[in-house]
């Protein structure tokens, strides 16, 4: 007796999920068979479903008027957050620079050094010149290449979720 006091439940359950679910996104053509025939078996879920679609047609029938300049208003605020998310961001950026700009100081101070070592490394181990020239080249543009990734990732990320906001509502 439990188990069909508890699969009752679950049926009256899965229905008003679907009367719900019918209202906002909609729902599959085999689930409104199902909902459609326990609605003529089932007098309290038929009674729900009035309720709910009577209480829909009486939202629809409100008339809400927004208030003047509302939209201009949350277009202000929303350009004013984009501008405070920016300027958040903005430090972030100078210690970026700061330190591509501090790498290649210190890049160009021990180039002497750097070509010397990869010389006698290139020379001992027998390569060709060719080659720990460009290790030598790769050494100098590792920090641009390791900016451009970070620049790269970030735009990206920015890119996707940016908003039009000059678009009216």
């Amino acid at each position: 007796m439990n188990s069909q006091a508890n699969n009752g439940n679950e049926l009256h359950a899965r229905a008003e999920s679907l009367i719900a679910k019918e209202r906002v996104e909609g729902i599959t053509p085999a689930e409104q068979e199902w909902l459609v025939a326990h609605l003529r078996e089932c007098t309290q879920c038929s009674t729900n479903a009035d309720a709910t679609q009577q209480a829909l047609r009486s939202l629809l029938s409100v008339h809400v008027t927004a208030p003047r300049g509302l939209a201009a208003r949350t277009q202000f605020r929303v350009r004013l957050r984009a501008q405070e998310m920016r300027s958040v961001r903005q430090p972030r950026w100078r210690l970026v620079y700061l330190m591509c700009g501090a790498s290649w100081v210190a890049g160009a101070a021990t180039a002497p050094y750097v070509w010397r070592g990869l010389e006698w490394i290139g020379h001992r181990a027998g390569l060709p010149d060719l080659v720990w020239k460009m290790g030598f080249g790769v050494w100098w543009a590792l920090p641009a290449i390791i900016a451009a990734a970070i620049l790269f990732t970030e735009s990206a990320g920015t890119n996707a979720s940016r908003v039009d906001l000059n678009k009216n509502f």
